[in-house]
C-alpha cells in the first residue's frame, strides 16, 4: 500500500520507450555492466529532457527551514 511506483516506472520506460526486452551478453557482471548503461542513457535523457524545457535544478517541493 505504501510502495513507490517511481521505480516500476523507470524499468516500464526503458522496456516499452527504449525497447529493451533482452540482455545482449551473459553473464551477471556483463549483465550488470550492460544495465548500467541502459540507466546511465536512461538518465541522461531525462536531463537533456529537463534543459531543453529550462526545468534543471529546480525543486519539487520548498525547502523548509526548521
Amino acid at each position: 500500500m505504501n510502495r513507490s511506483i517511481q521505480v516500476e516506472g523507470a524499468f516500464g520506460a526503458i522496456k516499452e520507450d527504449h525497447n529493451f526486452r533482452q540482455f545482449l551478453l551473459r553473464g551477471k557482471e556483463k549483465v550488470m555492466i550492460e544495465f548500467l548503461l541502459i540507466a546511465i542513457g536512461y538518465n541522461i535523457n531525462k536531463l537533456h529532457n529537463k534543459i531543453q524545457d529550462s526545468r534543471h535544478g529546480m525543486q519539487l517541493h520548498e525547502k523548509e527551514i526548521a
